[in-house]
């Protein structure tokens, strides 16, 4: 079995309210190049996700990010949701977490809303991205340029706009962190 990701171990940031899809799809394609996988939240327990506004399945948590840094992972990986970025950006430890992915130049791969965590990180200024339409003009205000596109890579910066472009999505964070 290909096995390019053995070794590497990569942080998902999610809480309540996340994207079933946005979690599981890249969490499946990792997994099966072979990352090791760790989901992190706010606290232990579990997390609920979500099927656009229905409530899907529950996941259990891994590490809580209080307790971890980017030191301990390869990449990091945000899915989308409205609740869940909109409830990490309010969490100064989440704030932090992203933060020393882009300080350690570490591959960031964030997906539909949650850019909302990359713009209160105030780490996108100067970069190209794309995100769920909404998101655009917040986007531009924080300083980045906002491309409608299935999928966009700035340096390590992955992302796509919504559920639809996961193939893309996944396809690319695949190939960035195989030449890691």
């Amino acid at each position: 079995m290909d096995a390019p990701l053995n070794g590497k171990i990569v942080a998902f940031l999610a809480t309540h309210g996340v994207e079933q899809s946005e979690l599981t799809r890249p969490w499946k394609d990792l997994q099966g190049a072979g990352a090791s996988l760790h989901l992190v939240s706010l606290k232990q327990g579990e997390i609920d996700a979500f099927h656009h506004l229905d409530r899907a399945h529950s996941f259990s948590v891994d590490k809580v990010v209080s307790e971890v840094t980017a030191n301990d992972y390869d990449a990091l990986v945000l899915p989308g949701g409205v609740a869940n970025p909109d409830a990490l950006r309010l969490d100064n430890d989440a704030i932090s977490f992203v933060k020393h992915f882009f300080n350690s130049h570490k591959p960031v791969a964030a997906i539909c809303h949650a850019p909302w965590l990359l713009i209160e990180a105030d780490v996108i200024k100067g970069r190209t991205l794309t995100s769920f339409p909404s998101l655009k003009t917040d986007i531009q205000n924080a300083g980045a340029a906002w491309v409608d596109e299935k999928v966009c890579n700035d340096n390590g910066l992955i992302t796509s706009r919504n559920p639809q472009d996961l193939d893309a999505f996944c396809a690319r964070l695949l190939e960035v962190l195989s030449k890691e």
